[in-house]
């Protein structure tokens, strides 16, 4: 089976759809509203943890022990990602915030902070469609 981001870029075309019917309902006190919100935020957080395995299988291309990859907390893999030029400087630090944030959607269920939440989204979706072409390239090489 050949490694691929089918799954990364399907995930990130969900989220965009969220948002654009966000975008395109506007009524913010419905529970329409609410259920795409919702999936906006589920789709973050399915896609960041893809692009995060995604990641780790790519990076095993570059390192001598690829169990090594493994024991990496996320956070070392996104600053791994930037040391093999998969992500540029500005990217590993916007993408150890986006992983902040979904370390909090996980604890933290407030409208407030879900709405906060919403606002990365548009970047983080660029970013995504950004990374899929360069992890995808680490597995054609490979293969």
């Amino acid at each position: 089976m050949a490694l691929n981001v089918e799954h990364l870029l399907r995930t990130a075309n969900t989220l965009e759809q969220a948002l654009l019917a966000i975008e395109h309902h506007g009524q913010r006190d419905d529970v329409l509203f609410d259920l795409y919100r919702n999936a906006a935020i589920k789709s973050f957080e399915l896609s960041l943890e893809t692009a995060g395995k995604l990641l780790r299988k790519a990076l095993k291309a570059y390192v001598g022990s690829p169990r090594e990859v493994d024991k990496w907390i996320f956070n070392d893999v996104l600053r791994h990602a930037g040391k093999h030029s998969l992500l540029d400087t500005p990217a590993v630090e916007r993408w150890l915030a986006y992983r902040a944030n979904r370390n909090n959607t996980a604890h933290d269920y407030g409208e407030g902070f879900a709405n906060e939440t919403l606002k990365l989204l548009p970047q983080y979706l660029q970013d995504v469609r950004q990374l899929a072409p360069a992890i995808q390239a680490v597995f054609d090489a490979t293969a």
